[in-house]
């Protein structure tokens, strides 16, 4: 079915936030309002920044390309344009394409009468950027200490950033991001996977309906959460990963400094062991 035909039913007014009915406007099926137009500018004022430095930076190779952020000397001021200006502008930028795109969504939940929980889940990933780019170079005192922007360039700082403290595998609040990023694509895939095998049955099979999909499972591992909880614990799932992502790295230098294998010694002195 085509969008269009029941389009009218969820094109109503109001729900905006800021701007009124001035910035109440779609573009064909897409709402746009005032957070829509900001998105879109900053969206390609970062855009043309990362042009102009890849311009300046010698190649156009999109594996190469890479907007460094500002040397450490420079502190937690503003850089010349050529020695991480352009980073520093990009990063506004993004953050005010993601914190838009948030309070876009705001607005169509709004419109729709439903709750937030979209805007709100989409916010967790924007809080863990704005701790890889904001918080923790704050709390480290340079923006030096946020990662750049290209491929290559963003996988060294990442390796890099890991063999500072020794193995970051070691690292309790990455050990759980890990585990819930596993958990959630385990979760999901079972459910995705119940949901087409009842609505694919076998030719001459009738669609099997929701209660049966109950069965299944409570047959399986003696439990089912229920077609409303599955997605419910995907949610807490996924927000939980992206939640101790941004913990694992904040903690990695403003507040743990050695190797995080050393951590781990409070485990063998348990009086336990001796």
């Amino acid at each position: 079915m085509a969008m269009l035909s029941f389009e009218r039913k969820y094109r109503v007014r109001g729900g905006t936030l800021i701007g009124g009915d001035l910035f109440d406007f779609w573009v064909g099926p897409f709402y746009v309002g005032f957070f829509g137009v900001t998105t879109i500018f900053c969206t390609l004022v970062g855009t043309l920044m990362i042009f102009y430095g890849a311009a300046i930076g010698g190649t156009w190779n999109p594996w190469t390309i890479n907007i460094a952020p500002p040397d450490l000397k420079y502190g937690l001021g503003l850089a010349p344009l050529k020695d991480g200006g352009i980073w520093q502008i990009v990063t506004v930028c993004a953050l005010g394409a993601f914190v838009s795109w948030a309070l876009r969504q705001a607005e169509i939940a709004r419109k729709l009468g439903m709750g937030y929980h979209i805007p709100v889940a989409y916010s967790m990933a924007i809080f863990a950027y704005f701790t890889l780019v904001v918080i923790r170079p704050v709390l480290m005192g340079a923006w030096g200490h946020g990662f750049p922007y290209g491929i290559l360039s963003h996988l060294d700082w990442v390796s890099n950033t890991g063999y500072q403290y020794l193995h970051f595998h070691y690292n309790p609040a990455h050990m759980l991001a890990v585990t819930f990023f596993f958990t959630t694509t385990l979760a999901l895939s079972l459910h995705g996977a119940l949901v087409l095998s009842a609505i694919n049955p076998a030719p001459g099979t009738d669609v099997k309906t929701a209660e049966h999909e109950n069965t299944f499972f409570r047959d399986t591992i003696g439990y089912s959460i229920g077609t409303l909880g599955i997605h419910r614990l995907g949610l807490f799932l996924a927000l939980s990963a992206g939640f101790w992502s941004a913990v694992c790295i904040v903690i990695s230098g403003p507040f743990w400094t050695h190797g995080w294998p050393q951590w781990w010694s409070w485990w063998l002195n348990l009086p336990i062991w001796s």
